[in-house]
């Protein structure tokens, strides 16, 4: 693993999947104010993964407790009828799954559309193949280290993905985010960044400790 990106600094993304629910509006500004560098929502409907999330309505409430990107994670299929709604409601980048639908590149030009950076993820059995036709496109890849629809799952070994996509972007030669998520902690945080990635989702290894370790806790995901 010696593929480590150098033309961007490592981001922590906290998802506020792990969060206090009760108060989410505090829990983003705690993070905000911690040093989170993007606001990860994960985005369920229940269908493409098991569970029931946020929807457009609740990104736009949270949008006043941060002027950090949104990082929209959209774990739905269908998903290009919600895409305006989401981007109309505040998110920064929006990042739909190739497995969401039959026609990814359609789907990520109507992200571009609406004025927001466009997004893949790939779910951990996905070939990299599947976005070789689409890079020129987007802004972010994000590569799943967990089967997505459940936080707190543990880790899944995807260091030659995260590589290979790293040289997928290379070859771009412009800045486009190597984004993992799932089971990150500080060891798995680390050996991601040294495989390429330069942002890391985090859920449990940021909330876990409550607003007083969020500081801490994201410090020691940067490595």
């Amino acid at each position: 693993m010696s593929a480590q990106n150098t033309s961007q600094p490592v981001r922590i993304a906290p998802s506020i999947l792990s969060a206090d629910f009760s108060i989410l509006g505090d829990e983003v500004r705690a993070i905000d104010a911690a040093g989170a560098d993007y606001i990860h929502i994960d985005v369920m409907d229940g269908h493409f993964v098991p569970n029931l999330t946020f929807g457009a309505p609740v990104v736009k409430s949270l949008r006043k407790c941060s002027k950090k990107p949104f990082d929209v994670h959209l774990m739905i299929t269908p998903v290009d009828p919600l895409i305006k709604d989401f981007a109309e409601a505040g998110a920064d980048i929006i990042t739909a799954h190739v497995e969401a639908g039959p026609h990814l590149h359609r789907t990520l030009q109507a992200i571009k559309a609406q004025g927001v950076k466009a997004g893949v993820s790939l779910n951990p059995a996905t070939p990299v193949s599947t976005i070789a036709h689409v890079m020129d496109l987007v802004d972010l890849v994000l590569i799943m280290s967990v089967n997505p629809g459940f936080g707190g799952q543990s880790f899944i070994p995807v260091f030659d993905k995260i590589a290979d996509v790293r040289a997928m972007i290379a070859a771009q030669n412009r800045p486009i985010d190597l984004e993992v998520d799932g089971g990150i902690n500080p060891q798995t945080a680390r050996q991601c960044i040294e495989a390429g990635a330069d942002v890391l989702v985090a859920g449990t290894a940021v909330f876990g400790d409550g607003p007083s370790g969020y500081a801490d806790n994201i410090k020691a995901l940067r490595g």
